[in-house]
């Protein structure tokens, strides 16, 4: 049995393209884990992603990439689901369909960046997604919840819903709140860049991660 099928503690969810996976994702995870006392993190690599152009890994790269580097940390699981569906990846589907096999009480935590929150408003259903988890954002220098810098609806959510990390463990969805993290500035698209113009990935990535890239041929 994985640490989110055990206990009812928080369950941190991460999605993302992961095109490819870099020290900046594994990185926010791992700090909200720790700010947020969440029992682990599940990885979900989007199969098709509505809000962005067409990968430029396959879903079944992206999700052996996410896999490898996830495996030396036993607080970070890998879930296939979105790649391996023929729908686009929604996130309140994500999450409709996590209640369906996590039941209704389990407190479910959304991982988005600051970057990402900002967008919310333009997401399919994007109010409904309290209903389903709290969601953390990570900030970053620059970035807060400030309500005085926010669209008036993200704001309303921001001032009805912020509460401190601790809540989140008492109710299964609702909450918002956000926690620091390091600024790491690598992005995917950098690397794919990088790797276009045959630069080096050292150190922006996982080795096992780097070392696959390389053994595929991917982004080059």
């Amino acid at each position: 049995m994985s640490f989110s099928e055990a206990g009812a503690s928080a369950l941190g969810i991460f999605g993302g393209t992961f095109d490819p996976i870099h020290y900046g994702h594994l990185r926010l995870a791992e700090t909200a884990r720790e700010a947020l006392g969440l029992a682990g993190v599940r990885l979900t690599p989007a199969g098709q992603p509505p809000h962005r152009a067409t990968p430029g890994a396959s879903g079944a790269h992206r999700l052996a990439m996410a896999r490898l580097a996830a495996a030396d940390n036993p607080a970070f699981e890998v879930d296939p689901a979105e790649v391996e569906s023929a729908q686009a990846s929604f996130t309140i589907l994500t999450l409709e369909r996590l209640r369906a096999t996590l039941g209704t009480e389990r407190p479910l935590v959304l991982l988005l960046g600051v970057d990402a929150f900002l967008g919310l408003p333009t997401w399919r259903r994007w109010t409904e997604l309290f209903d389903f988890a709290h969601v953390a954002v990570a900030n970053r220098p620059g970035y807060s919840l400030d309500e005085s810098r926010l669209p008036d609806d993200l704001a309303r959510h921001v001032e009805q819903r912020r509460a401190a990390p601790e809540a989140l463990a008492g109710a299964p969805a609702g909450h918002l709140t956000s926690f620091s993290m390091t600024p790491l500035a690598i992005s995917a698209t950098d690397i794919r860049s990088r790797a276009a113009n045959g630069q080096s990935l050292r150190y922006l990535l996982p080795p096992p991660v780097l070392d696959y890239i390389s053994r595929h041929q991917l982004y080059f």
